[in-house]
């Protein structure tokens, strides 16, 4: 039988739960047992795919399709696990699949109330990944005391009960500040969020500590004293420089421990070289390059989460640091490509949706073509690479998505209203009229790539299989002109159908993709397409640097 642990957050939210989750789930996984992790999140929507970026962040898509939060990806890069749709559930899933349930006439002419049906939904949610799993960790999304939060958090209570009081711990995450005009840490905050946790019925078993000093003895023995824990219990986390530092300052402070211990569980002290490995790449590269991200979230940096810690993972691989510059891409419509660009050692354009920016993201692949800069265009990215290589090299005049222009000339990106789902061996339809909500190309495909191709070097394989999240896609129907032209098409689905990834000929290293690489990067395993843009960047900076007075030229991949 699988055990569980329940991570809740108090005092102020963005306290960093779904990393302390992440975290522990690391530290329990080097100890030799089989995890994995699950969000419970308070709001209606059904899934966060259609929440703007601004809202609530980067949409994490798993390899069965589902659009689920963010910290689905921070449970992967800290563990070997993958998620699926089961491991991120919502108020409006949970409301929705017993609405169902109550149509169906499942309750026989119960009165639907919140407790039991829908707590009983929460338990059946929390249930349905256990299957395989020595442990369970579920982080319950919010703040205590949030009226949201109140379901899911009942439900958790009940749990305990459930399945046995031995199989369950409850980790609370919450902030010890330091009042600079006092010089102290201040515990009341902290005593207040449990005392309130304490009147749902939930007794943490484990608390830990945001902080950016450490915490004495003397103020852990307080907490513990007002908090009804033992010293040992109380776990402080102080402020680090990398997420990636937090396991194991974790196991020092002695969480693994201390889980272990409850769960009455016998296994081998954790071997974390590999985690010191990537702290100390991180914290002593051999050198640093600039990558330019242009967006058009980037005035929350949570909209490209996952991107941002593949692109660290390509740094690490490469052994050198990467220096984020965020430029939005209507500043580049504004002020030119060039004054945002000359200096970068190489351009990334993610995904998104919408005509906003759009002609600035063209823009800055014109630059980055014509000027030789490394190019790595993420869907959006790839499809805006595409319509200028057909404005500005092939003669297409008004070439663009009909997602933008449903009137051009030149439709080189266009909705495809049917393609073969070869995970469910089905065909899939849509339409312009189609839902928001799950219609579009979701979850992992397979492509096969071309041998003479920088795709094919960074993989070393012609099989792979990538995660999507779009609904437009290249038009064959230009296929033939574009490639005449320098375009090379490395990468397509099986039947060659649908194109996955364009090359440009003659250039260092320019690559887009239709595909979201970002979600499968780790740090203990940088994904090969940052691992080969952060290592092209890197020589074009060796290059430039060594033979400032020549052109940039075209160099073989190491």
């Amino acid at each position: 039988m699988a055990k569980y642990i329940f991570v809740t957050g108090g005092v102020v939210s963005s306290l960093g739960k779904g990393i302390a989750a992440s975290a522990v789930a690391a530290l329990l996984e080097a100890r030799g047992l089989k995890v994995t992790s699950q969000k419970l999140d308070p709001y209606i929507n059904v899934d966060p795919g259609t929440l703007s970026p601004f809202q609530h962040g980067e949409v994490f898509v798993t390899d069965d399709g589902a659009e689920t939060d963010l910290d689905l990806g921070h449970y992967e890069r800290f563990t070997s696990t993958r998620m699926s749709q089961n491991n991120n559930y919502t108020t409006g899933k949970i409301y929705y699949n017993v609405i169902l349930k109550e149509r169906r006439g499942d309750y026989l002419g119960e009165t639907v109330q919140v407790v039991p049906h829908i707590t009983d939904e929460i338990k059946n949610s929390i249930k349905s990944v256990s299957d395989g799993f020595d442990i369970v960790i579920v982080e319950i999304g919010g703040t205590i005391g949030d009226i949201e939060s109140l379901p899911f958090l009942e439900a958790i209570r009940q749990f305990r009960y459930d399945v046995g009081r031995e199989n369950v711990i409850y980790i609370h995450l919450t902030l010890v500040p330091y009042i600079s005009t006092a010089g102290e840490l201040k515990s009341k905050p902290t005593q207040h969020s449990v005392r309130e946790l304490r009147a749902i019925g939930i007794q943490p078993d484990i608390l830990i500590c945001r902080t950016e000093r450490p915490l004495s003895q003397s103020i852990k023995k307080k907490i513990a004293l007002h908090c009804n824990l033992d010293i040992d219990a109380v776990v402080a986390a102080i402020d680090v420089e990398s997420i990636y530092e937090v396991p194991i300052m974790l196991h020092d402070e002695g969480i693994d421990r201390i889980i272990e211990k409850k769960f009455s569980l016998d296994t081998p002290v954790p071997d974390l070289s590999k985690w010191e490995n990537v702290i100390r790449k991180f914290k002593d590269p051999g050198d640093t390059v600039t990558i330019a991200i242009c967006g058009k979230y980037v005035g929350l940096k949570d909209s490209y989460k996952s991107l941002m810690e593949a692109l660290i993972h390509g740094g690490i691989a490469n052994n050198v640091k990467v220096d984020l510059q965020w430029i939005d891409a209507e500043d580049i419509e504004k002020s030119g490509a060039e004054k945002y660009l000359a200096d970068v050692d190489g351009v990334l354009i993610p995904g998104g949706f919408g005509e906003r920016g759009i002609e600035g993201k063209i823009e800055a692949v014109n630059y980055s073509r014509t000027k030789k800069i490394p190019f790595l265009g993420i869907c959006l990215g790839m499809q805006c690479a595409v319509i200028e290589f057909a404005r500005n090299v092939c003669g297409m005049n008004g070439a663009n998505s009909t997602e933008f222009d449903k009137n051009t000339p030149y439709p080189v990106i266009y909705l495809i209203e049917e393609w073969y789902d070869f995970r469910n061996e089905t065909v899939q339809r849509r339409d312009i009229n189609s839902d928001k909500g799950g219609t579009m190309r979701l979850g992992e495909y397979p492509c096969v790539l071309e041998e003479d191709s920088l795709a094919f070097r960074a993989y070393g394989t012609r099989n792979i299989h990538e995660r999507h999240r779009h609904r437009y896609e290249f038009n064959n129907v230009n296929k033939e002109t574009l490639e005449k032209l320098g375009l090379k098409i490395s990468g397509t689905s099986p039947d060659k159908q649908l194109v996955e990834i364009i090359e440009i000929k003659d250039h260092p290293w320019f690559f887009g993709c239709q595909f979201h690489p970002e979600f499968k990067s780790r740090p203990l395993d940088p994904h090969p397409v940052f691992r080969a843009f952060i290592g092209a960047a890197f020589r074009e900076k060796k290059l430039l640097f060594q033979n400032p007075t020549i052109e940039k030229m075209e160099v073989v991949n190491e």
